[in-house]
């Protein structure tokens, strides 16, 4: 299946999101290094303006605004983590997600996010662009190409929900990312579930001979942090370290 087509616009519409006829704005959340005990990152993640969930936003997402909304989201994040004080935070970084199939040329469909980021001092070596498995990529050579097009930028790139999608270990085999983020899928009773903590141990002997880095989501009891740390993950995101919060970037929940 080929790719949608689209109307090229100019780098300023894809700032101003324009053509998108419902407003939205970003959460963040934190991702953090246990071992160091400090914060890695904050995900951008889509609410409504008044805090509405992120499936109020995309509902209102088609074919014929898909395009419009990945852009204008890339900017919303790269805006609102400045204006938050992310860059006042060093070494921490922003994951934003996109959408592959909303990428028509990646070397056009990046000029606004590098725009924002120059326009607000975001180095973009600490922006990682996260890929969502659960998207069915209509063309695996399009993927590639945007991950060899963000990585020439300066870009990271990460599988996200890795476990819960369509193309699972497949994925990983045509596409070795910088970061790969395992689903709550995975993460979730792990440490009452053997199975999962085979599978687990599997994925990051995977990881660490391909050099990606692993972080685990969704962890929400200390059971599973402590399980999946023990495994070899210091890389975590979930209710258990902090939810998102609307547009602020909350210091996280460390536990005892």
């Amino acid at each position: 299946m080929g790719l949608p087509h689209f109307t090229p616009l100019g780098c300023r519409d894809c700032r101003d999101g324009a053509g998108l006829d419902f407003a939205f704005t970003m959460a963040f959340q934190p991702i953090v290094n246990l071992r160091a005990r400090s914060v890695h990152a904050y995900e951008a993640l889509v609410r409504g303006p008044q805090g509405e969930s992120a499936g109020w936003v995309l509902d209102k997402v088609d074919d014929t605004n898909r395009y419009r909304f990945d852009q204008a989201c890339r900017v919303k994040a790269i805006e609102l983590a400045a204006r938050c004080g992310l860059l006042e935070r060093p070494g921490c970084l922003l994951h934003i997600n996109f959408l592959p199939n909303a990428v028509y040329r990646p070397e056009t469909c990046i000029r606004a996010t590098l725009q924002a980021a120059q326009e607000h001092g975001f180095p973009t070596e600490r922006i990682v662009f996260e890929v969502t498995e659960g998207e069915r990529v209509q063309d695996e050579q399009h993927l590639r190409n945007i991950f060899t097009e963000y990585r020439r930028h300066g870009f990271s790139t990460a599988i996200d929900d890795f476990g819960a999608g369509y193309a699972g270990l497949n994925l990983l085999a045509n596409f070795q990312p910088d970061v790969l983020k395992l689903d709550m899928a995975l993460t979730r009773g792990i440490d009452s579930d053997r199975a999962r903590r085979a599978i687990v141990a599997g994925v990051l002997h995977a990881c660490r001979e391909l050099d990606i880095r692993v972080v685990a989501e969704g962890v929400e009891t200390r059971e599973e942090l402590q399980t999946l740390y023990q495994l070899g993950v210091e890389l975590f995101q979930g209710y258990l370290l902090g939810r998102p919060a609307f547009e602020e970037m909350r210091e996280p929940d460390w536990p005892d």
